[in-house]
């Protein structure tokens, strides 16, 4: 490590992730699932956990992840730490300690993969993941190209790790993880450059930043995507004024709308903090050579506000095994991406080419990923991409 003109040890510029590691329980019923009774099925232990997830994929596409965690010494613990080291992944931010119980959760899954119901057991997060723990870890965040903090830590450490990150101007990624937790936005939405919900927890998080529960939960039923875009501006719009600056707001299986106060492709890491080695610099070589330098030329521009763009990019058909890393991959995807210099319009595309790879094995992160297939998967989606209709004026 070098030394700073403070005297504190300058860190190798590496993106930060905080947040839970945890063993997934997951529970498949083979036919529809009956109260009061068992079923025939197949239950699975895969290592999980948001921030895990979105590191160990950060770390296939070649980000070189610092993940900041705790484990206990327990089975479930063990599990995560020999699976962690096999990846080949630094475990000096992991606290391990023979008081934690290693965060556990139990999924059930129906019959097409979707989470039916779950029970979640990661109070240790709270517990032993906190403000003084990661304090040692300063230098690491301080030199970060991005920071991503998930919504399982408390209140107190997410404020402390923002504001590391904002002592030192690095963006900050919040992932809400649920929609009780995305709510923990509302104290540090200030620090915040990036935000990850889905539909409800996008309302959750604007109820949360508003005076009052001002918007209503979204009907499930099947809607168009300008539609349902145009019932879920209001709550966009709260977010974008408060501080966000991108909104990746995921859409299941119709994709993901990308919302902006500006252009998206004019945001990327600085050349100073961006990692291109290996992996990912094949990622930076093979997208900055391949993308359409003009991403909506093709696309019907209907409507564009100069301080509000949203752009939506369609899912790639998969055949799908497992739904429950897709998320995670999608954020890891762009991480990566944004960590290796790509823009943000290039890193959504490889976030939701990731999710497909996710979705087709039955662990939350592949155990590797194919440039040909992330890259091509990703032009498609890239060329697909199109400008939200603006109905009415914000």
């Amino acid at each position: 490590m070098k030394q700073r003109k403070d005297g504190e040890a300058e860190a190798e510029a590496v993106p930060v992730v905080i947040g839970a590691m945890v063993l997934d329980i997951q529970a498949t019923s083979s036919i529809p699932p009956h109260p009061r009774t068992t079923c025939p099925g197949q239950v699975q232990y895969v290592q999980g956990g948001v921030a895990r997830n979105i590191a160990e994929c950060m770390g296939k596409l070649g980000a070189d992840p610092f993940l900041i965690s705790v484990l206990g010494f327990d089975m479930a613990g063990t599990l995560l730490m020999e699976h962690w080291k096999s990846a080949k992944l630094t475990t000096e931010g992991i606290r391990r300690h023979q008081d934690i119980k290693t965060p556990t959760v139990c999924h059930i899954l129906d019959v097409t993969g979707e989470v039916a119901a779950g029970v979640a057991s990661v109070e240790a997060v709270e517990k032993f993941l906190t403000p003084e723990w990661f304090q040692q870890f300063k230098h690491v965040i301080r030199s970060a190209p991005i920071l991503m903090v998930d919504a399982n830590l408390s209140p107190p450490a997410l404020e402390a790790s923002c504001r590391l990150a904002a002592e030192s101007n690095i963006p900050v990624w919040f992932e809400p993880v649920s929609i009780a937790k995305s709510k923990r936005i509302a104290p540090i939405v200030k620090y915040i450059t990036f935000a990850s919900p889905n539909e409800d927890e996008l309302i959750a998080m604007a109820n949360a930043l508003s005076s009052g529960n001002l918007f209503p939960p979204i009907e499930k039923n099947k809607c168009s995507t300008d539609t349902l875009f145009q019932m879920l501006k209001p709550a966009i719009w709260l977010l974008l004024q408060k501080g966000v600056k991108v909104l990746v707001l995921t859409i299941g299986s119709d994709g993901v709308i990308l919302c902006t106060k500006g252009e998206p492709n004019s945001w990327r890491i600085g050349l100073g903090k961006s990692r291109q080695h290996g992996f990912g610099q094949q990622l930076f070589e093979t997208m900055t050579s391949s993308s359409h330098p003009n991403w909506c030329s093709d696309s019907k521009v209907l409507e564009r506000s100069p301080n509000f763009l949203a752009v939506h990019f369609p899912a790639l058909s998969a055949s799908v095994v497992r739904l429950t890393g897709a998320g995670d991959c999608l954020v890891g995807g762009m991480l990566a991406s944004l960590s290796a210099g790509l823009d943000v319009m290039q890193s959504v595309a490889i976030g939701i080419a990731a999710a497909k790879a996710s979705v087709e094995v039955d662990s939350n992160v592949p155990s590797q990923f194919s440039l040909e297939t992330i890259t091509g998967d990703a032009r498609i989606v890239y060329s697909a991409a199109k400008v939200m209709q603006h109905q009415s004026k914000l």
